[in-house]
Order: structure tokens, then C-alpha cells, then sequence
């Protein structure tokens, strides 16, 4: 599992999961422009996730080729781990009790889970 990775290091993740291997200005130019972030900014990032281990380069001719080095089902099974972890004890019991006390579970989720279950037991 890599460092773990900060939310402005993620929108740069999710820019290379969903299409790569794109240099440093292909990212820049994906990002969400409502972030005003310029290509120095990206480039920043790019580098703190090349030393997280998280994205790798390849170098063609003068350009830097990012690619994710983690797979986003990877990271998502990681950092869910770590939230059930340090807030419910590493159980998940509670994690979905505390979601139903909320109110924050639709019919569809209860559905949804109900049928997880249905099929865990066979």
C-alpha cells in the first residue's frame, strides 16, 4: 500500500485512473478549472506522488509519461481499511449502524446491501 495521499494529490490520481500514461500538461489541462491550479502546481504534485510511490514515469524523448503505480481498486480497499480502522475498531458493524442512525442509507442502499449479504451466506 502507498503513502497515504492527500485530496489535492487524489484529483491528480483520478485524472491519471481514468486515462494514462499523459504527461504533466495533458493533467493540468484535466483538472477541474474551478481549482485554478497552474502547471507548476500539478507538476508539485506529480512529484510528491512519484516519491509516494503512488504514480511512475517513463521518459520519452524530453517528456515525462505519469502513470498511476497503484490501481484505484487498490487505493479505495486501502483507505476504506484504514477509516473502518481508526473509527469503528475495525469492524463494520458499527460503520453501517452508525450510516443508519443517520438516515444516511436510501431504500436502495439497505436493498443493495440486504442482497450483499444474501449472496455472502451462499
Amino acid at each position: 500500500m502507498v503513502e497515504r495521499i492527500s485530496e489535492a494529490e487524489h484529483a491528480v490520481m483520478e485524472v491519471l485512473w481514468d486515462d494514462s500514461p499523459l504527461t504533466a500538461q495533458d493533467v493540468a489541462g484535466r483538472i477541474d478549472p474551478a481549482r485554478g491550479w497552474s502547471a507548476a502546481t500539478v507538476k508539485t504534485l506529480l512529484g510528491r506522488l512519484l516519491a509516494k510511490r503512488a504514480v511512475a514515469h517513463d521518459v520519452e524523448g524530453r517528456r515525462y509519461l505519469y502513470r498511476p503505480a497503484v490501481a484505484r481498486e487498490e487505493y479505495v480497499a486501502g483507505e476504506s481499511r484504514r477509516l473502518i480502522d481508526r473509527l469503528f475498531g475495525g469492524r463494520l458493524t458499527p460503520l453501517v449502524a452508525h450510516l443508519a442512525e443517520r438516515d444516511a442509507l436510501s431504500d436502495q442502499d439497505i436493498a443493495e446491501i440486504e442482497a450483499l449479504l444474501k449472496a455472502l451466506k451462499q
